[in-house]
């Protein structure tokens, strides 16, 4: 078994900061990329930001200079530090980790619960 608990959410004014965690555990042999996504009510789900093994982060254009995802490969969390958010930044966010469980395993994605994060105006 996998699982992902992530924390850090909550109710925030515009301007504020948020940072979200989200730690893997369980049966883990090797994790590729981890990452976040959120939810909007009504719309579909979509990519926040990513972070390869290497350290290589990949960003929305919304995330761009506001948001910077780090990860901690010895504890396999994956972080989002959320800057200067706005009212539209208002979802639910999930991690997303892309790992192997055995080492003959194929890579699969696994997603935490979500996290809300609500942005008052």
């Amino acid at each position: 078994q996998v699982q992902l608990v992530e924390s850090g959410g909550g109710l925030v004014q515009a301007g504020g900061s948020l940072r979200l965690s989200c730690a893997a555990s369980g049966s883990i042999f090797s994790i590729n990329v981890m990452g976040w996504y959120r939810q909007a009510p009504g719309k579909q789900r979509e990519l926040v930001a990513t972070i390869a093994g290497g350290g290589s982060a990949n960003y929305a254009d919304f995330a761009k200079g506001r948001f910077t995802i780090s990860r901690d490969g010895a504890k396999n969390t994956v972080d989002l530090q959320m800057n200067s958010l706005k009212p539209e930044d208002t979802a639910v966010y999930y991690c997303n980790t892309n790992l192997k469980r055995r080492s003959y395993s194929l890579y699969a994605d696994y997603w935490g619960q979500g996290t809300q994060v609500t942005v008052s105006s």
